[in-house]
């Protein structure tokens, strides 16, 4: 069974943007230690256009090969011409009102959203599901979500974008690596107790 990570930058307080969802305050803390940390660990997290960029485009998938996001979450590549940013990975959009994909490498999932989360788990595969955002996706998907890897970020928002917009019933989490960084960004990976 493949596993659903939900993977997520946060501050310290909780929120993974500030209320419209802009995270851009957490950019200038992926520094060259924390670039290298992506690249070695997560370079398949990096949207295709940045992987170019910074030069690993070339770099296999190391943990996941499919990615779930939420419209908005979407959104923010769309208002840059990307209709396709996760172009190494199979994408799929949760969205009721995107009535169409705008690139054939994006599928949209408008009902059904459980069902095919829970297919793409059951389906044969070394590499894990990658559940990129946002919040109210998370929170929708919150009960199929098998590991938390959270990025947080030495600032606070005081209020803004929760991880999980949604009520969600307690569940415990066992913390697994920890990686800090010189910047005062730390790592920590949670599996679900089940």
């Amino acid at each position: 069974m493949r596993k659903l990570t939900y993977y997520i930058a946060c501050s310290v307080d909780g929120f993974i943007g500030d209320v419209t969802g802009d995270a851009s305050a957490m950019l200038p803390y992926v520094d060259e230690e924390f670039l290298d940390f992506l690249k070695s660990e997560y370079p398949e997290t990096v949207p295709t256009r940045g992987r170019r960029a910074c030069g690993f485009d070339d770099l296999e998938n190391k943990r996941f090969d499919t990615v779930i996001q939420g419209r908005l979450s979407y959104d923010l590549a769309l208002k840059d011409g990307d209709v396709s940013p996760y172009a190494h990975l199979r994408q799929y959009v949760a969205s009721r009102t995107l009535a169409a994909s705008p690139s054939p490498e994006v599928e949209i999932v408008g009902e059904g959203l459980l069902d095919t989360v829970r297919e793409l788990k059951a389906q044969e595969g070394g590499l894990d599901i990658y559940l990129c955002g946002g919040s109210r996706l998370a929170g929708e998907l919150f009960d199929e979500i098998d590991q938390l890897v959270i990025k947080t970020y030495p600032i606070v928002y005081g209020t803004g974008m929760p991880m999980f917009a949604a009520d969600c019933d307690v569940a415990g989490f066992a913390l697994g690596e920890v990686r800090s960084f010189g910047n005062g960004a730390v790592v920590r990976t949670y599996d679900r107790a089940r």
